[in-house]
């Protein structure tokens, strides 16, 4: 079996910090990479495809809610480890639920509605937090 071509580039993608009701919504990715963390809803830019329209597919497929997207909380970069991965340029948005309950895809095994500084001891991607206070100041 032919092992997965490994980008030569980085990819761009895009998360949202989506807030409801002073709750910011994480969700647990169910494999890797980061199997096992909370994080942000999102993924991959398509070719072609802006940053807004990206959100809103990934937030869709991955929890199938709708947001209003607000503004930029910031960007993170994720660069190829010991542990193999990507390298990433991750665009991180804030943005409010409008509509739907989660629905989770295969991507991801739980999600929590939390207060942003009600994280706890919860295993979270690096820089998570950066951004979710960015977010907050603009929602």
């Amino acid at each position: 079996m032919a092992s997965p071509v490994q980008p030569t580039h980085p990819q761009l993608a895009v998360s949202g910090a989506i807030f409801r009701d002073g709750k910011v919504l994480l969700v647990r990715r169910a494999r890797s990479p980061g199997k096992g963390f909370y994080s942000l809803p999102g993924g991959r830019v398509e070719f072609g495809e802006s940053l807004h329209t990206a959100l809103h597919r990934e937030v869709d497929e991955e929890t199938g809610l709708r947001i209003e997207i607000l503004g930029l909380a910031g960007w993170r970069e994720v660069l190829p480890g010991a542990g193999g991965g990507g390298h990433y340029l991750i665009m991180s948005f804030a943005a409010r639920w409008t509509a739907r309950e989660p629905v989770l895809n295969d991507e991801h095994d739980d999600f929590k509605w939390l207060a942003p500084d009600g994280l706890g001891d919860l295993k979270i991607t690096g820089g998570l937090l950066e951004v979710i206070e960015a977010a907050r100041k603009l929602v």
